[in-house]
């Protein structure tokens, strides 16, 4: 299947954020894109990526051996 391949508008509308951010991000080189003439664009892939490498799991409920005091 082929990919999409976003604006930063639609990038920044997809993470919530201003277009701002994806730029930055396109300016530290921390995700993939594409230049198209002028144009930028980003892989949606590379966003998917992007977001499961900035994932961060909860940790779960572990009991802790140290009791309250009463």
């Amino acid at each position: 299947m082929a990919d999409r391949y976003l604006t930063v508008a639609q990038v920044a509308e997809l993470l919530g954020t201003t277009e701002r951010f994806p730029r930055r991000l396109i300016a530290e080189r921390r995700i993939v894109f594409v230049k198209v003439g002028r144009h930028v664009r980003i892989p949606e892939s590379a966003l998917n990526a992007f977001i499961n490498a900035n994932t961060v799991e909860p940790i779960g409920h572990q009991r802790s051996s140290l009791r309250r005091a009463a």
